[in-house]
């Protein structure tokens, strides 16, 4: 009784001698055969430009190597302008008079943002929001007072002693 070959292509020593596949010329050369680097360049044109890696490098499949040390790169500065027009938009919960500076402020850092690219957008539009917000307050504050003591004055003004 004769079984099937194994999984793998194993030869069985008692079936005789086994003929090894026929090799085709054709085929590719095996970048990761025996004593041969995936990054080592393949033959190239010895009159190509230097500096430059030939065509194919590196070889498909395989990564290049590391052109740098893994570093981070530099972080961009925050604006300044959108720091301090949050500050004074917040300050603002105290004294009312640094909200509206302080989103004219943010105003000008998005702008400058926008034009130098740096980071603080968010600060900025932080700073507007709470700037305006914070000054529609006091002007509806002020508002009430006035209205206010305008009625105070007239209801005062119809008695009689």
């Amino acid at each position: 009784m004769s079984y099937p070959p194994p999984p793998g292509g194993w030869h069985d020593p008692s079936a005789g001698p086994q003929s090894s596949p026929p090799v085709d010329p054709y085929a590719p050369e095996d970048p990761y055969a025996v004593g041969k680097s995936p990054y080592a360049p393949p033959p190239g044109d010895p009159y190509a430009a230097p500096g430059y890696p030939p065509a194919g490098y590196p070889p498909p499949g395989a990564y290049p190597p590391p052109v740098h040390p893994g570093y981070a790169p530099p972080a961009s500065r925050t604006n300044t302008l959108a720091i301090v027009a949050l500050v004074l938009s917040l300050v603002g919960f105290t004294s009312c008079i640094t909200a509206p500076i302080g989103a004219i402020m943010g105003h000008v850092a998005r702008r400058q943002i926008r034009e130098t690219g740096e980071q603080g957008e968010g600060m900025a539009k932080a700073a507007i929001i709470v700037g305006w917000i914070l000054t529609a307050l006091l002007v509806a504050g002020i508002i009430f007072y006035i209205v206010m003591i305008a009625i105070a004055i007239n209801s005062d003004s119809t008695t009689n002693y």
